[in-house]
Order: C-alpha cells, then structure tokens, then sequence
C-alpha cells in the first residue's frame, strides 16, 4: 500500500473526537445519574477502572497498568501491521486505524485518570447494556471489520484481480 501511515488520519479523528466528548460528559453530567435522551438510550456518567464490561475492574489497581500497557503494545503492533498492507486492503487499513484510535483514546483516560470515562448507555426493559464511550465504538466497528476481511476479504480481492 503506497503511504499506508496516512490512514492514522482516522485514529487521530477518533482520539479527538472521543477526548472531547468524554471532556463533555464530564463537564455537564452528574456522576451516575442517568439524563434520558430517548426511551432506550441515557447519558451516563460512569467511571470504569476495568476493561470491556467492566471486567477486572474490582481488583487493586494493577489493571490500570496492564490495560495500558497491553493498549501501548497493541497499537505498535498495529501500526507495524499497517505499514505492510497491499494496496487493495482499504478496508483493514480503516479497521486497524479504527482500533488505534481507540486504544489510544482509552489509554489516555487510564493514564491521567485512572479509568475510562463511559457515558454512552442503552436499555430495554430493565436490561442495561454496559455503558461505553467513541473509543469504545471505534474499537468495535475496527473489530467488526477485520473479522469481516478475515472471512471475506481475500475472496473478494482475487476476483479483483481476475
């Protein structure tokens, strides 16, 4: 891929655009009072010391440093894996700058804070969806698109080159 480094474009998007909703969040919403928005959707200001779902998040402390770490290594990783994709690869290129910019949004909430900031937050029926944040979604749909190249990608780019 000819310049596959100004994908991080997009990371950088993410990260702004998540830095200043949680900004946002934090500035005009009480801590863990609910403002409807819609029958199925609040904002939500939460504080999650843990990973996805919360996970890890009654331990110590030492998943701070892990998770940031582990946020660290996986966007060098990512990076590297940028740099050696093929021309016809658009669709992993945006996914992994898609996860960059959310590991990196999140990771900047663990390190100055202490946790992530959530405050996205769906519901049906009594059943609440953990809340989330932009980083969150950016790591998501990254995910969803490389599982989606990972099973139809190489099909599609040998009938390309057909």
């Amino acid at each position: 891929m000819q310049r596959p480094l100004r994908w991080l474009w997009l990371a950088v998007a993410i990260i702004v655009l998540d830095l200043a909703t949680k900004y946002a969040a934090s500035a005009m919403l009480d801590y863990a009072r609910p403002v409807e928005v819609l029958p199925f959707f609040n904002l939500t200001l939460l504080h999650n010391t843990g990973a996805a779902f919360s996970f890890l998040a009654d331990h110590p402390g030492w998943q701070r440093w892990f998770f940031a770490a582990f946020a660290v290594g996986a966007s060098i990783g990512l990076t590297v894996w940028l740099t050696r994709l093929k021309r016809d690869e658009t669709l992993l290129a945006v996914s992994l700058a898609a996860i960059i910019g959310g590991a990196l949004g999140n990771l900047y909430d663990r390190l100055v804070h202490g946790y992530v900031v959530d405050f996205l937050s769906f519901h049906v029926a009594g059943w609440y969806y953990p809340a989330f944040n932009v980083a969150d979604i950016g790591i998501t749909l990254g995910a969803i698109g490389l599982i989606w190249e990972s099973v139809f990608g190489e099909k599609r780019r040998a009938r390309r080159r057909a």
